[in-house]
């Protein structure tokens, strides 16, 4: 669980307030979920991980899970379990949440 004393920026549930990701673990903003902007993080916290299944996304196949608010059950975006292009093995493990569901906290 992470300190949220510390100062240290992070991000929010937008329905519920719960904390979802440390802005140290944000790796860019630069991509795009179901509602518009989305961020790419490398951890996020208090989620749900949800059923696993192939999807075709933007950049190719995908075997991702969605990911939800363990507190209100927001869905909040996905989770990147494969890839099956090798040029995008690197989002592996790595966290989709969409600009839409989350709120920026100092």
């Amino acid at each position: 669980m992470a300190d949220f004393s510390s100062g240290r920026p992070f991000y929010n549930c937008r329905n519920c307030q719960n904390p979802i990701a440390l802005r140290s673990d944000l790796l860019s903003k630069d991509f795009l979920g179901k509602s518009g902007p989305a961020y790419l993080f490398s951890h996020a916290m208090n989620i749900i991980v949800g059923q696993k299944e192939d999807r075709k996304l933007i950049t190719g196949l995908y075997t991702i899970a969605d990911i939800y608010c363990c507190n209100c059950g927001e869905v909040l975006g996905w989770k990147y379990l494969r890839s099956y292009d090798v040029r995008h093995k690197n989002k592996e493990g790595k966290f989709i949440i969409e600009r839409a569901r989350i709120s920026k906290e100092y």
